[in-house]
């Protein structure tokens, strides 16, 4: 099967961002793939609380969503939505940061709300509080296809490899990391983090990505690294989506993933121990 990483470089507008998207699904089914893949964020990428205030929607009211939705149904593909900023109904006025699975048939299979908020001071410069904006998720999810079990994951979840494992242990064969992961720590620690899950799991881990500088109507400009990565459950780099906007296709067969489990079978080796004192 062949799949597609859709790499984006969305704007803070998310009517603007719709027709790209569709334009590359239209693309990458065009060339064969049946599994394809958005970034976090699809439609929006701000970091403006007032301005995503002013221009997100629930889920049931999300144009994105359903514009997605029905070009999935057209093409007759599976879709990994990397995720949606989207308002709730929560007290506090915060946002879900939501990754969708979309059948062939356009049907919501799977949602998954990020569960660890991007809360981090890379720089003087570069700070970022998503838990003041997002709140997190409280439920691993794996959405069940009809060509793999798929583990979702959503960006800074890639570095707390227990929520992989028990995915893996759960029956996934596929994890999936959507992203928009800051340019400085993207390229010290992003290939070698989405290696070490594939790794660590003997799944496929497909991580599409933003990519920046991403055009800001209100506040300040992201920049994202991109590098959309699709990564054998042997820990090989299958492809690399570099720096731009555009399509990464790769083929998978899932019998990698019981060869790799099968090589190193440590899934089943867990023992208990201790904690220190």
């Amino acid at each position: 099967m062949k799949a597609a990483l859709i790499q984006l470089n969305s704007s803070d507008q998310p009517a603007d961002n719709i027709p790209q998207t569709v334009d590359y699904m239209r693309q990458a089914a065009g060339s064969g793939a049946g599994f394809l893949l958005t970034p976090e964020v699809t439609n929006c990428v701000s970091d403006s609380r007032a301005h995503q205030q002013s221009v997100l929607c629930p889920e049931d009211d999300d144009p994105t969503l359903a514009a997605l939705q029905a070009e999935a149904k057209t093409l007759g593909i599976w879709l990994l939505i990397g995720s949606l900023a989207l308002k709730t109904n929560d007290a506090d006025g915060r946002f879900a940061n939501r990754s969708f699975m979309i059948s062939p048939k356009g049907a919501i299979v799977a949602r998954y709300d990020k569960i660890h908020m991007f809360d981090v001071e890379i720089s003087k410069t570069e700070t970022y509080r998503e838990s003041a904006g997002y709140r997190p998720g409280k439920q691993a999810v794996i959405a069940d296809t009809d060509f793999a079990k798929v583990g979702m994951t959503i960006c800074y979840d890639v570095r707390f490899p227990h929520l992989h494992r028990t995915l893996a242990q759960n029956g996934a064969q596929i994890l999936t990391g959507p992203a928009a992961f800051s340019p400085v720590s993207g390229a010290a620690h992003w290939e070698t983090l989405l290696r070490a899950r594939a790794i660590e799991t003997g799944c496929y881990v497909f991580a599409p990505a933003q990519c920046g500088p991403h055009p800001a109507t209100t506040g300040r400009s992201r920049d994202t690294y991109g590098h959309s990565l699709a990564v054998s459950p042997w820990g090989e780099v299958l492809a690399d989506g570099g720096t731009k906007a555009g399509l990464t296709l790769v083929d998978f067969d899932l019998s990698e993933v019981d060869a790799a489990r099968r090589k190193i079978p440590s899934l089943s080796h867990d023992r208990d121990y201790g904690v220190p004192e």
